[in-house]
């Protein structure tokens, strides 16, 4: 009989530290869960350390991120449910394309290679990285307004403003420009491509619906992409809900909804 997985692993976003998913951690061992929060390569450290010094930020690149995050699974002692926020969307994709964890959950996803969809939000929300074509070597940051916008926007700007100081960091810029607006411009195959005909775990993308950064336009044709594959693909979509979703006033719903889907669709497996 397949056993229901009795482990977590989290995968953070860009602008973001593990730190993003404290409420998530302690609601999830509160039901008896084993929960992990791996940080990138280099993000083990305090939110406040990293905007000190954001050198590993803009060094950091996306294999070595994977790698470090499949070495985190590999090591565990059965597959677990693997549910990841914007940018660890794409990243928990790419985990479940190795063949990693028993079920996935991308909340806000960014997506992965050949989803043409970008919507004007999300080049308004991207643009103070697009801007200026240096960043792509550098690491970016939002101010508290653009974070406001890309993140936050169902937030006051002082609901906003305490986000802002206690998770944001920077992100790595050549990240936004070469898988964000211009990733399907390159010829040949990215960092970010999968085989969308393939089996793996069973998926779900959870969509806010005034998200800015990664509208719900964005995770529909990602998820639809995998219409080939044999394996569960399913979008659900939060109405009212903003980027900043894990979050937001509610998020216990959306935390709830992605492990009861998980759960049950791992057991079925």
């Amino acid at each position: 009989m397949p056993t229901t997985p009795d482990t977590v692993v989290l995968v953070h976003g860009l602008w973001m530290t593990p730190r993003s998913w404290e409420q998530w951690v302690d609601h999830y061992h509160a039901k008896g869960l084993t929960v992990i929060a791996p940080a990138y390569p280099g993000f083990d450290i305090e939110v406040e350390a990293l905007r000190e010094n954001p050198d590993v930020i803009a060094r950091l690149t996306v294999p070595e991120t994977v790698d470090h995050l499949a070495d985190v699974i590999k090591a565990l002692d059965a597959p677990p449910i693997i549910i990841g926020h914007s940018f660890g969307g794409t990243l928990t994709q790419l985990l479940l394309a190795r063949g990693l964890g028993a079920a996935g959950v991308v909340i806000d996803s960014a997506p992965t290679e050949g989803v043409r969809v970008s919507p004007l939000s999300q080049v308004r929300s991207l643009f103070p990285a697009l801007k200026n074509p240096a960043n792509r070597h550098r690491a970016v940051g939002f101010t508290p307004e653009e974070f406001h916008y890309a993140f936050t926007n169902t937030l006051t700007p002082e609901e906003s403003r305490a986000v802002w100081d206690r998770y944001a960091i920077a992100a790595p810029g050549y990240w936004v420009w070469e898988y964000g607006l211009f990733a399907n411009i390159k010829p040949g195959r990215q960092e970010t491509w999968v085989d969308y005909a393939a089996d793996r775990a069973p998926l779900l993308f959870i969509a806010g619906e005034k998200d800015h950064i990664m509208p719900p336009a964005v995770n529909r044709s990602n998820a639809k992409h995998y219409q080939r594959s044999p394996a569960v693909t399913e979008v659900y979509e939060f109405p009212g809900r903003d980027h900043w979703t894990c979050g937001a006033p509610g998020w216990e719903a959306v935390a709830d909804h992605a492990l009861e889907w998980a759960q049950r669709h791992a057991t079925a497996r």
